[in-house]
C-alpha cells in the first residue's frame, strides 16, 4: 500500500488505516482475527476511542506484541483535564501499551479554553511531556472547529468527517491541514454505509496526499475490498465521478452521516437510523430493512412532539424532523409495494 504522512508529525500511515469503532459490535475472538489480518495485510495505522467500549482492549489483545511496528491513535470524550487523563490511564491499560502515537479530544463541540490550566487541553499537554502520547489532536464534526484547530497551530492532527458526498467547504478543510502541515485523518468515509460504491470511495481519497481515510470494517470481506483496490492502483476514473455526482445530486443538503449525535430522543424516535432509512432501502437489498425489528423501530417515528432538540443537536444542521418522516412515509410505501405486512406495528 501507500503511504501518506500525518502533517508535520511525520508519521508514515498506511493510505488504508483502521477505524476500530465496528469492531465493538463483534466478538472478541472475531476481532482479534481481524486486527491481526489487517496487520499481516500491511495495515499500520488504527484509530480507536474511550467512547468504543472494548474496542481498545480488542486492540490490545490483538496488537500488543507488534506495538513498535504499528501507529495507535484513541480518544477521550473527558472535557476536564482530570477526566481526559483518568480515560487515558484506561486506554493504555486496555490496549496493554505505556504510550499512543495520537491522543486525541474526543467530538469537541468547541476548542478548549487553553488559558484555563484544568481544561482537557492541558491533560493532552501534561501526557504528551509525561510521554504516554506522542502527538495531540482534535476530532469534531463541527467544521468551524475543525477550521479554528488547524488555524491556532496548538494541534498536530484533527479527525473530520470526509467523503465523497462533503460540501466544497469541507473540502477546503484539505487544503488548509496542507498548508498548515496539520495531519488530517478522515472519519466516515463510507458515510456508516450510505454511500453506494466503496470503489469510488477509495478513488476520491487517491486525489489527496494528506487525508487519510481510517475505514470503519468489521468483516474481512470489506477489509479485503479497500486492499484489493489499493493493489489495482484504483483511481479516480469518469465513472466512478459519474456514481459520486449521482450521490451527490440524490441527497444534496439532506445528506446524514449517521453520527448520532441527535441522539438520544426524549421521545425514543431512533433518529440515526429512521432519518437514514431512505437510502439504506435504496442502497441495500431492502428485505434487510422491512423485518419485524425493523418495522418497530420505525413506528416510534409516530412518538415525535416535535420538540427540536435532536436538530440543536445536529453538527450539520440538518432538518431532522422532517428526514424522519419522509423516511417514515417511504417505509410505509415501500414495505407495500413489496407485499410485507405492516399491520402489527405501523
Amino acid at each position: 500500500m501507500k503511504m501518506k504522512t500525518l502533517g508535520r508529525t511525520g508519521l508514515r500511515v498506511t493510505e488504508n488505516s483502521f477505524g476500530a469503532l465496528p469492531i465493538q459490535r463483534i466478538s472478541e475472538q472475531d476481532a482479534s482475527s481481524l486486527l491481526r489480518y489487517a496487520y499481516d495485510k500491511g495495515v499500520n495505522f488504527f484509530d480507536t476511542a474511550r467512547f468504543y467500549t472494548d474496542s481498545e482492549h480488542k486492540i490490545g489483545i490483538a496488537l500488543s506484541d507488534v506495538r513498535d511496528k504499528i501507529i495507535i491513535a484513541t480518544k477521550s470524550m473527558g472535557r476536564t483535564k482530570d477526566a481526559a487523563l483518568q480515560d487515558l490511564e484506561v486506554s493504555l491499560r486496555e490496549m496493554q501499551t505505556d504510550y499512543v502515537d495520537i491522543w486525541q479530544l474526543h467530538n469537541i463541540p468547541e476548542l478548549p479554553d487553553v488559558s484555563d490550566p484544568n481544561s482537557a487541553y492541558h491533560a493532552l499537554l501534561e501526557a504528551r511531556a509525561s510521554g504516554k502520547c506522542r502527538y495531540i489532536g482534535i476530532t469534531t464534526h463541527r467544521l468551524d472547529v475543525a477550521l479554528a484547530a488547524v488555524e491556532c497551530g496548538l494541534y498536530d492532527t484533527v479527525q473530520f468527517p470526509l467523503c465523497y458526498m462533503s460540501s466544497e467547504a469541507d473540502l477546503e478543510l484539505i487544503d488548509l491541514c496542507k498548508q498548515k502541515n496539520i495531519g488530517l485523518i478522515a472519519m466516515k468515509a463510507m458515510s456508516g454505509g450510505i454511500i453506494s460504491s466503496p470503489e469510488a470511495a477509495y478513488a476520491f481519497f487517491t486525489q489527496f496526499d494528506n487525508a487519510v481515510p481510517i475505514w470503519g470494517v468489521q468483516k474481512q470481506s470489506e477489509l479485503d475490498d479497500f486492499l484489493g483496490y489499493a493493489d489495482r492502483g484504483v483511481t479516480l476514473t469518469p465513472e466512478m465521478q459519474a456514481v459520486i455526482d449521482q450521490d451527490r445530486e440524490k441527497y444534496k443538503d439532506d445528506f446524514c452521516r449517521g453520527c448520532g449525535y441527535c441522539e438520544p430522543c426524549p421521545q425514543s424516535v431512533p433518529l440515526r437510523d429512521a432519518a437514514r432509512m431512505i437510502p439504506m432501502l435504496n442502497r441495500a437489498p431492502w428485505q434487510e430493512y422491512t423485518t419485524d425489528s425493523w418495522q418497530q423501530k420505525m413506528a416510534q417515528v409516530k412518538n415525535c412532539t416535535d420538540c427540536g432538540a435532536c436538530e440543536k443537536r445536529c453538527p450539520y444542521q440538518l432538518p431532522t424532523r422532517r428526514l424522519i418522516r419522509e423516511s417514515y412515509d417511504y417505509f410505509i410505501e415501500t414495505c407495500r409495494e413489496k407485499g410485507v405486512l405492516i399491520d402489527k406495528y405501523l
